[in-house]
C-alpha cells in the first residue's frame, strides 16, 4: 500500500535513538519520536520525567551523548542548524526579560536577535493586548503580562517550529482560550507546535496528538482516541433515578456482558468497556421515564496518563 502524502512527508521533528547522560544521570533514555509537519503534540509527564531536556535537544541547547536529533530535516548540532534555530519560536518556562525595558524595547531586542524585521514588534505586543502597556517597564508588569510578552517574542519572525514550555502558566481563562485559539491558527496555517504542560485537561481537547514520558523514556504516543483504546479504561454512565426504581432498573440491565454496575446515593454508575458503549447507551435509553439524568464519563486524559506512564 502507498504512503499517504502526510506519511511520506518527513517530519517536521525526528529524534532516532536519543540519549543525553548528566554524570551518572540518564535524562532522555532510547527515545524514537517524530512529529509531522503541522500538528501540535502535547508533551505530557512528571517532574524530572525528561521533559525539559528534551526541549533543550530539540533546540540544540544541549547535544544528545547518542543518536540523532534533526529538526526541520537539519540535524541539531551541524552548522546549517544555526539557520534553523533563527526560525524557531521558544517560550521557556520561566522567561528572562530585562526589568528597566519597556515591552517594546524588550520584543525589539528578540527582533533584532532573529533578525527578524523591528515593524512586526507593535503587531505581536497588539495581538498579545499589550499596546497600552508597550512603552511601560517590564519591572511593572503583572505576571500575566510578562507571560504574553514571552509569547510575543515566540512569535517573532512568524517561526513556522514552535516551543512551548508551560504557556498558560500565569494566564487568566480568556488569556488561555486566547492563546489556544492563537496557535491553532499557526497550525491551519501549517506550523508545527510542542506544548509541554501540567495542566492534562487543558491539553486533552487542544492537542492533536501527545507523547507520555517517563523516567527518560517515551512510553506513548497517538491521539488521545488512541490512547484511551489503549488503555482499556471503562466508560462510566451515571445514571440519576428515583430510590424506588433503582433496583428495576438494575435488574434490567443485568444481562448485559461486561458490565460493571454499582449503586449510587443518586441511582446507578455503569461501567463498561468502550466498544460497548453503544449497546449500554441502547439499554439505558430503554429505561425511559425512569431515567431522571445521565452522564457519560469518557476516561480523562489524567486517568490515562497515571495509567500509560507506568
Amino acid at each position: 500500500m502507498a504512503a499517504s502524502p502526510t506519511e511520506a512527508a518527513a517530519p517536521a521533528i525526528e529524534l532516532r535513538g536519543v540519549r543525553k547522560h548528566f554524570g551518572a544521570l540518564c535524562a532522555v533514555d532510547g527515545i524514537d519520536l517524530r512529529v509531522r509537519a503541522g500538528e501540535i503534540l502535547g508533551l505530557i509527564g512528571r517532574n524530572g520525567a525528561g521533559k525539559s531536556t528534551l526541549f533543550k535537544l530539540m533546540l540544540g541547547l544541549e547535544q544528545p551523548t547518542e543518536g540523532e536529533v534533526h529538526v526541520a530535516g537539519v540535524r541539531v548540532g551541524s552548522p546549517r542548524f544555526r539557520d534553523t534555530r533563527r526560525r524557531i519560536g521558544y517560550l521557556p518556562e520561566n522567561i528572562a526579560l530585562y526589568d528597566n525595558l519597556s515591552g517594546l524595547e524588550t520584543l525589539r531586542f528578540f527582533a533584532r536577535l532573529k533578525g527578524t524585521p523591528l515593524h512586526q514588534c507593535d503587531t505581536r505586543l497588539a495581538e498579545a493586548g499589550l499596546s497600552e502597556a508597550a512603552s511601560r517597564p517590564v519591572r511593572e508588569y503583572s505576571k500575566g503580562m510578562r507571560q504574553r510578552l514571552g509569547l510575543a517574542q515566540a512569535l517573532l519572525g512568524s517561526p513556522r517550529l514552535l516551543f512551548f514550555d508551560e504557556p498558560t502558566n500565569g494566564l487568566d481563562p480568556q488569556a488561555i482560550r486566547d492563546f489556544y485559539r492563537r496557535i491553532h491558527a499557526l497550525r491551519d496555517g501549517g506550523a508545527t507546535i510542542v506544548i509541554s504542560s501540567h495542566i492534562l485537561a487543558e491539553l486533552q481537547q487542544r492537542v492533536d496528538r501527545l507523547a507520555i514520558i517517563a523516567d527518560g523514556r517515551l512510553r506513548a504516543s497517538g491521539s488521545v482516541a488512541e490512547l484511551r483504546s489503549r488503555t482499556a479504561m471503562p466508560v462510566v454512565f451515571a445514571l440519576e433515578l428515583a430510590p424506588g426504581d433503582i433496583a428495576a432498573a438494575a435488574a434490567s440491565l443485568a444481562g448485559i456482558e461486561n458490565l460493571g454496575v454499582t449503586v449510587t446515593d443518586r441511582g446507578l454508575d455503569l461501567a463498561c468497556p468502550a466498544a460497548q458503549r453503544a449497546t449500554v447507551l441502547e439499554a439505558v435509553l430503554r429505561l425511559g421515564p425512569r431515567l431522571r439524568n445521565l452522564q457519560i464519563n469518557e476516561p480523562s486524559l489524567e486517568d490515562m496518563f497515571f495509567g500509560l506512564e507506568r
